[in-house]
């Protein structure tokens, strides 16, 4: 699970404007801001740049 919706939210950001950021299309984004896929090691990367934010701060931490 991620966080990406909530902090995109939180900057006032949409996932138009994270798509365009990261070189996706909005519905593949649009997938990894509700949960519906995971963007890869690479792709969190570029958003955690775009959203200044660490990338850390993208993930949900797991439930043990």
């Amino acid at each position: 699970m991620n966080r990406i919706k909530e902090i995109l939210k939180r900057q006032g950001r949409t996932q138009i404007w994270l798509a365009a950021q990261i070189n996706r299309s909005y519905i593949v984004t649009t997938n990894y801001c509700n949960n519906k896929t995971q963007p890869n090691v690479a792709i969190l990367v570029k958003m955690a740049h775009a959203l200044e934010v660490d990338v850390r701060d993208l993930l949900s931490p797991t439930k043990p």
